[in-house]
């Protein structure tokens, strides 16, 4: 076995994760109906073995070889003369196989009827699916709005968790093609360490219920605490009321949406531009836009904190543009002109595509003057 390791970490193999052992649900006590069947068949065979030995002198193979034919009634026949005795002891056998047979099949159609077996085996299964998930988001309860997220961060090729208490969830599964779900209380330790929250990029909690939201929005955070985590979850909530999105955020959520709020917005927009209805939907939300738009914090050791917005050469290394500059106070500088300063943990909103925003990205993290700008 050692070798065997040394063997894969030499050729830089990896094991696929596999979840705990605590927290795959146990298999072996739902076995425990077919003990008897298992003790009754071994009983048999070695009731017959024995009896054949005693009364014909057969030898043990062929006593064990003729034990077996009789008691699955296969009917092979004798392989050596029995006697009347013998021939008795065969029918005596015989009808308790049957008996043994017949049990075993029932108990056997009992506890498949009962679904408990097989619904195990599909948790086990699902949990290690969803043991190799990372940089995922733990969805919490299904409703209308899971449906649409959900199908957006399928078609953004973002893996998910569902979870949800209600023993449906199996049926909303594959209904709505949920690819990892569970079944259980979304805001219990059990469920958070199920859908490998330590590994999750972040939470997001859809329940019509405040009480709800707010019970998940602690226990993430303590889930936090307790396991000492490099950074944060971003969480994201829902809220009927502004009310409400007040409580979430000072609680700990990062986002928090109103569905009212949010409606009021896109039909006051219709309203007052009517040929600009599709625009940022098109914009933001189309998977195959080639345009994106994304924040980028600039971090305390970049070189380019301090230095003026032209001289990071941004837009001719990169070919995106900087359309916003958030500071820390929070003030927001729309549009920014060449001269003005990059602050420490400023926000800077980039539009350009995928891999231009990453080139961005790159470049802020950088402590060094990068070598790009000398040929600009």
């Amino acid at each position: 076995m050692n070798l065997l390791v040394r063997i894969r970490k030499f050729l830089n193999w990896e094991t696929s994760p596999k979840p705990a052992p605590k927290l795959l649900p146990p298999i072996y006590p739902q076995l425990k109906a077919f003990r008897l069947p298992l003790i009754l068949t071994v009983f048999v065979m070695l009731l017959g073995t024995i009896g054949y030995m005693i009364i014909d002198g057969f030898t043990i193979m062929d006593a064990i070889y003729q034990t077996g034919v009789t008691f699955t009634t296969v009917g092979f026949g004798e392989i050596a003369p029995i006697s009347d005795a013998g021939r008795i002891f065969t029918i005596t056998l015989i009808i308790a196989g049957f008996a043994v047979f017949s049990s075993a099949v029932g108990i056997l159609v009992a506890e498949l009827n009962k679904g408990t077996i097989i619904s195990i085996l599909k948790e086990r299964r699902m949990l290690y699916k969803i043991a190799r998930l990372k940089k995922h988001f733990v969805v919490c309860y299904h409703n209308d709005y899971t449906v649409e997220v959900t199908q957006q961060l399928r078609k953004n090729h973002i893996p998910f968790v569902v979870i949800d208490p209600r023993p449906e969830i199996h049926e909303w599964a594959l209904e709505n093609k949920y690819p990892h779900y569970l079944h259980g209380e979304p805001h219990a330790e059990l469920a958070m360490l199920k859908a490998h929250l330590s590994s999750a990029k972040g939470l997001i909690t859809l329940s019509n219920s405040i009480a709800d939201n707010i019970a998940i929005i602690a226990s993430v955070r303590l889930f936090e605490k307790e396991h000492d985590l490099p950074r944060p979850y971003y969480v994201i909530s829902s809220a009927e009321s502004m009310s409400d999105v007040e409580k979430l955020k000072k609680l700990g959520a990062d986002t928090v949406v109103a569905p009212t709020k949010l409606t009021a917005q896109r039909i006051s927009a219709m309203a007052a531009r009517p040929d600009m209805e599709n625009l940022l939907e098109e914009f933001l939300y189309k998977s195959d836009n080639p345009l994106n738009m994304e924040e980028i914090e600039v971090p305390r050791y970049s070189w380019a904190v301090l230095k003026k917005l032209k001289e990071t050469h941004v837009r001719e290394i990169a070919n995106t543009s900087i359309v916003g500059i958030t500071k820390k106070d929070g003030k927001f500088i729309s549009m920014p002109r060449g001269d003005v300063l990059i602050t420490s943990e400023c926000k800077l909103l980039v539009i350009g595509t995928r891999n231009g925003i990453k080139t961005t990205r790159d470049l802020m993290r950088k402590r060094i003057k990068p070598k790009e700008i000398k040929f600009v």
